[in-house]
């Protein structure tokens, strides 16, 4: 019943424009699309058996890559790898047998032609991520492609299925 109650507020979301505060009740930015609360608990981004497979990516598109276990930023037009350790682990048969839904999407903005998951169409506003200290002591069970804000050290944390990667200055 929750997936359902928030899928319809995303969808909502997008179709006035407005911003989405996920796991709070306020937002602390007007120039955010999403927020997210702070419960030590990040975003799993999307599996995907192999970047190839993706159509029509554009620059800013994350997925986590099982073919070899790294989060992974399409940037320039080439995927960039954020994971410093390629020894991660996903158990993937929750998936495998499920049928991929292409055109499955949920835009917050004004709706593009853009493939994705969760599709952000704003142009001047941007998503904030879960905000945790410390995720390596604090989230008890990261899933594999799990991405944060690490408050204490103050970077981007991605969790690669066995460890965490930190990206700073």
């Amino acid at each position: 019943m929750k997936k359902i109650a928030l899928i319809i507020i995303i969808t909502a979301s997008g179709i006035f424009n407005a911003q989405v505060a996920l796991g709070k009740t306020t937002l602390e930015s007007a120039s955010s699309s999403v927020e997210f609360g702070n419960e030590n608990r990040g975003i799993v981004l999307p599996w995907v058996i192999d970047t190839s497979g993706i159509q029509n990516v554009v620059n800013g598109t994350l997925i986590f890559d099982t073919s070899d276990m790294k989060v992974k930023v399409y940037q320039n037009n080439v995927w960039k790898d954020l994971s410093v350790d390629a020894a991660g682990v996903a158990d993937t048969s929750l998936q495998d047998s499920l049928a991929d839904q292409p055109d499955a999407k949920v835009s917050i903005g004004t709706p593009s032609s853009v493939s994705g998951i969760l599709v952000l169409e704003d142009n001047n506003k941007a998503m904030i991520l879960p905000k945790v200290a410390s995720p390596h002591l604090n989230i008890i069970s990261p899933a594999a492609g799990m991405m944060v804000y690490d408050t204490q050290k103050k970077q981007l944390a991605v969790f690669n299925g066995t460890v965490w990667s930190f990206w700073g200055e």
